[in-house]
């Protein structure tokens, strides 16, 4: 019966700590799924836009928040109920994730979270008594929608929303118990103490205490402790369920492979041997002598060795080596000797390896580029037709075509080129290595780092022959600019086309900050090209028959077409040669019809050149000195409803001498 008791005692006392265990395994668990949801709120809100689509702004733009969209939401609406409060509610979250993780006591519960809600109000009231910004992006205060709520209870009593010296007095009387509800909420003030009934518990009460006291002093022990009891029993329950499963279906345990068991060893001049040999132990001079053996005492049995032909070695060398040589029939093993003269051998026959620097680079060709939102946008359609002005759809040009890629752009084609090059540029006397080969759409570019006293005029001097000596119809050598290197650009074999929908519909042409961009096409590397026709004042398009002019003028219009309305953007064509543009007749864009008639353009000039100076006047009374600078200003006074005037003086009174002013209005409009 005591044997019984005890055993079911410790069975019992290690299912409780096996359960103890397992709940504060699941405890911190928890507490790391809170951090990982608290840090998720954190990157929402340090990463929170007033501009991001959200339940109290709709737009069309991405959210720029990390966490998307439901970042976006969960930020916007933080802020607009209780602004920058918001940081201080995540505190005792905070608090209770770090408990949980590190198994300390988190009691009384319901009054911590009443204490979490108050304490997360009177911080949206104390930061509502704080003056907004002129920065803060939102109408309501620092304090959120709930921080405006709260004090306007003490407006009852003050006639007004409290403001100045009433504010800040409300500021520091919410701040006191705001700090002590958060540090309640959070577990650092107000723990449990056990209440005494009377005289005779009291010695209970301050045992159970100091027991408790002891506990959390000691949690990271005993929760040491308990891991390895629990695996403990895991491993006793694991065996238990195999022996009664062993039993249940008769299986014999597997036999032991015994140490003792003679070993097959093949000799080239006694053959195999099977048998044991007793071991002997070899004195300093080389003598050998039979240990003597004790009646009943079990024989030290060792198999033969095998002599492997090795180097000379000394005697405690060949004692330490003296167990590698052992074979076993089953699993054989080579000597040391013998592993070590086949990686040599293998060694020779891999060759040396390719060093880095003496192969050029060859740089991967860059990949398509990504679509932007729009492109999906236009795919799926809406059921709700717009309103106003709609952009042309990108599927309305011609899709890029699947070809195969240019065999010459393999990397072992490339860095066969590359060393051809080489080889060129060293007939001529130019000594050098190619760095790095970079394959593009039409041309592929080697860039040639010269040796030292090698003028570049040198070798751009040798286009001609490089360009011969390669096959190639042209060449074209230029200096890298900022880099100690000489670029040659050689043509490829097949010229892939660029398509103007992969240019309009990339990301990079819809995430570009110019004012006026326009697609281009592809650089040497392939990377898309948009420039800034704002930038550019002057431009002058020139090149021989066939080499893509009309192309380029055509490329220019539709990027502007594809990406501004005509309330941004306006045009006047002049055609002489009445073919080129004569398809853009009728666009809303145009500000008069295509122009054919010379002196019909001559007067289209003329018009640009008055409206031109009726703009500079026009920005100059408001005071900007661009057009962005004036439809920004003219937009702002249209939202607030607000009246553009300009005071200025007409003239002298005849009787006081002083001057007279007048206020000039305008009623102005943004221009394109």
């Amino acid at each position: 019966m005591g044997r019984s008791s005890s055993a079911a005692m410790a069975n019992r006392s290690t299912r409780l700590v096996l359960t103890a265990f397992v709940w504060r395994q699941a405890l911190a668990l928890t507490g790391f799924g809170i951090f990982t949801l608290l840090a998720l709120a954190v990157a929402a809100l340090a990463t929170w836009n007033v501009a991001d689509p959200s339940f109290s702004y709709a737009t069309d733009n991405p959210p720029a928040n990390i966490l998307g969209f439901s970042g976006a939401a969960f930020a916007d609406l933080m802020m607009q109920f209780l602004g920058l409060a918001s940081i201080f509610a995540l505190l005792p979250i905070l608090a209770l994730a770090l408990a949980l993780i590190s198994g300390r006591r988190y009691d009384r519960i319901p009054a911590r979270l009443a204490a979490w809600g108050g304490g997360t109000l009177l911080a949206s009231a104390t930061l509502g008594c704080f003056p907004a910004p002129a920065t803060w992006p939102i109408p309501n205060g620092i304090g959120g929608v709930i921080g405006d709520m709260i004090l306007r209870f003490p407006a009852l009593f003050v006639g007004a929303y409290p403001t100045g010296m009433v504010a800040t007095v409300l500021g520091c009387i919410f701040t006191i118990p705001c700090i002590w509800l958060m540090l309640f909420a959070s577990g650092f003030v107000g723990e449990a103490v056990e209440t005494e009934s009377d005289d005779d518990d009291a010695p209970v009460a301050a045992v159970s205490a100091r027991n408790r006291q002891d506990e959390d002093d000691d949690g990271d022990d005993n929760g040491l402790f308990g891991g390895f009891l629990a695996f403990g029993a895991l491993a006793h329950y694991w065996y238990i369920a195999q022996a009664r499963l062993r039993r249940l279906t008769g299986a014999k345990p597997r036999a032991r492979v015994g140490f003792d068991q003679p070993y097959d060893f093949n000799d080239d001049e006694f053959g195999t041997l099977n048998e044991p040999v007793r071991a002997k132990q070899a004195s300093a001079g080389g003598r050998s002598r039979m240990e003597p053996s004790l009646d009943g005492a079990p024989e030290r049995v060792l198999s033969p060795r095998r002599i492997v032909s090795a180097p000379p070695m000394s005697s405690n060398d060949a004692d330490d080596d003296d167990d590698s040589s052992l074979d076993t029939g089953d699993n054989p093993r080579r000597p040391a000797g013998i592993l070590a003269d086949h990686d040599e051998d293998f060694a020779a026959a891999r060759g040396p390896k390719s060093a880095g620097n003496g192969s050029p680079r060859v740089v991967p060709a860059a990949p398509p580029p990504k679509p932007s939102a729009r492109v999906g946008r236009d795919a799926q359609g809406s059921f709700i037709s717009p309103e106003g002005f709609q952009l042309p759809s990108v599927h309305l040009l011609a899709e890029p075509k699947a070809i195969a890629r240019d065999a010459s752009l393999s990397a072992d084609a490339l860095e066969q080129n590359a060393r051809m090059l080489e080889g060129v540029l060293e007939d001529f006397g130019v000594k050098g290595e190619i760095i790095h080969v970079r394959p593009g759409p039409v041309v592929t570019l080697y860039e040639l780092e010269p040796a030292p006293g090698i003028k570049s005029s040198r070798v751009i001097g040798l286009a001609d022959d490089i360009a011969r000596s390669m096959s190639a119809i042209a060449a074209r050598v230029a200096v890298v600019p900022g880099r100690n290197a000489i670029g040659i650009e050689l043509p490829n074999r097949i010229r892939e086309t660029v398509y103007l929908r992969e240019m309009i519909g990339s990301k990079d042409f819809e995430t570009s900050k110019a004012k006026l961009a326009m697609a281009l096409g592809k650089t040497i590397g392939g990377e898309p090209v948009v420039a800034d026709l704002a930038k550019m004042p002057h431009l002058l398009v020139a090149g021989t028959t066939g080499s893509g002019k009309s192309v380029a003028i055509n490329t220019m219009i539709l990027s502007l077409l594809y990406r501004y309305t005509p309330e941004k953007c306006r045009l006047i064509m002049i055609d002489p040669k009445m073919l080129e543009l004569s398809v853009y007749d009728g666009i809303p864009h145009l500000l008069s019809p295509v122009v054919t008639d010379p002196k019909k353009a001559v007067v289209a000039l003329k018009w640009t050149v008055r409206e031109m100076e009726e703009r500079y006047k026009k920005m100059s009374k408001i005071g900007v000195r661009n057009i962005d600078g004036f439809n920004s200003r003219v937009e702002q006074a249209m939202e607030r409803g607000e009246v553009l005037t300009r005071t200025v003086q007409t003239g002298f009174d005849r009787q006081t001498g002083e001057a007279v002013y007048e206020t000039e209005e305008f009623d102005l409009q943004p221009i394109p």
